[in-house]
């Protein structure tokens, strides 16, 4: 039987519809939207998040946790508005990163559209490692980064399936940009990260093939008015997305404002780097093959910021306190625009014979309710600090 769901505005990437009566059929699918005649609802409706860059969380870690830590992971990410997500992997031994990519190439084929199951859905494979430069490695540690290599690369794409979607890269590593030229004609989309680039490597990089960059600001050469570097790049390039982790630890308030004045509103993509310890209280967890430590929402490894504890929900948040904008406007920053930046617009619109999965907006910009194939999902609040 079919039902209808309710709100005061429903916004998507064509605009924003007043009123929306939004009916879903048993198969979770919506059949209509049509706006409706006004009402005393209050409530936002935008899609549910997609996070392309994430390691795990609730004490799983991507790279080794089991089908059953999968579930519990996707379970809590649902609970926090994400209805689908890219697995993120961690610098590693390549046989590790090769048993890594065969385990979860299993569970993305054995997943589905899991949103009925009120659990996010894997959609691909992030691969952050190992190509990455050694002055801006961060925490991926030094031994196991390899010098671009084309046949390392397919040795990972086909253990992988072919589910490897995205992947960070240094531009100016010695054999990058043959990389990244590889791997884009494959289908992968390249994300510019853990790089010292000069802005000419950065523009290299963008002209082989790189569309995007990684956690922006961190682990990245810093501007400098002489040399402005990859982030002047990636902050001015029109075409180029990139990520941003939102909690107010990675990047400060004031970047925040700044970089949203320099992208534009489409071109931007909330990530969580989110690792094991997400949705957790204080305590040491792992990233990968290695131990991190967090306390008072800070996780770090040798000194050195080992992702995050954020939620997207929060990151979305946050965005829209730093820089005065709505939690409906900045939700596309989690949702379409990434779904955009790997080419899955189509997939992931919000209309009629697509799944009926969205979030739930109070008044107040936090999170009230997701939705993933017509079924609604019971919030469960983060531990985590951040």
């Amino acid at each position: 039987m079919a039902k209808t769901i309710t709100a005061r505005t429903l916004h998507t990437p064509d605009g924003v519809i007043d009123y929306p009566q939004i009916r879903i059929g048993e198969d979770g699918m919506v059949l209509s939207i049509e706006a409706g005649e006004a009402n005393a609802d209050e409530t936002v409706l935008t899609a549910s998040f997609l996070d392309v860059h994430i390691h795990g969380a609730v004490s799983h870690d991507v790279m080794e946790t089991s089908a059953s830590g999968f579930a519990e992971m996707e379970r809590f990410l649902a609970t926090r508005g994400v209805g689908h997500y890219l697995p993120t992997t961690v610098t590693a031994p390549i046989d590790e990163t090769l048993r890594a990519m065969e385990r979860i190439a299993d569970h993305i084929e054995s997943a589905d559209e899991r949103g009925g199951e009120g659990r996010a859905t894997p959609i691909g494979i992030h691969l952050e490692g190992p190509f990455l430069s050694h002055s801006k490695r961060g925490v991926h540690h030094a031994p196991d980064l390899q010098k671009p290599d084309i046949g390392l690369f397919d040795r990972f794409h086909e253990a992988a399936r072919g589910h490897i979607r995205l992947m960070t890269v240094a531009p100016e590593v010695p054999g990058a940009l043959e990389l990244i030229a590889h791997a884009t004609s494959r289908g992968v989309r390249v994300s510019m990260g853990h790089t010292n680039a000069l802005a000419a490597e950065a523009h290299a990089g963008i002209a082989a093939g790189a569309s995007s960059a990684t956690h922006t600001f961190n682990a990245m050469r810093a501007m400098d008015h002489r040399e402005p570097g990859v982030v002047s790049v990636v902050l001015t390039d029109e075409e180029t997305f990139a990520e941003l982790i939102c909690d107010g630890i990675h990047v400060a308030p004031e970047m925040v404002k700044l970089f949203a004045r320099c992208k534009s509103a489409d071109k931007v993509i909330l990530v969580t780097d989110g690792m094991s310890a997400a949705g957790m209280p204080d305590g040491t967890f792992r990233l990968g093959n290695f131990d991190v430590q967090v306390k008072d929402g800070h996780a770090t490894a040798r000194g050195v910021l080992a992702g995050s504890v954020i939620t997207l929900d929060r990151a979305v948040a946050n965005f829209a306190k730093f820089t005065g904008r709505t939690v409906a406007s900045v939700a596309r920053a989690a949702s379409h625009n990434p779904a955009k930046m790997l080419g899955l617009e189509e997939r992931f619109a919000l209309g009629v014979g697509q799944p009926a999965n969205f979030n739930r907006f109070g008044l107040d910009g936090g999170l009230a309710e997701t939705i993933l194939c017509g079924k609604r999902v019971a919030l469960r609040e983060a531990v985590g600090r951040a």
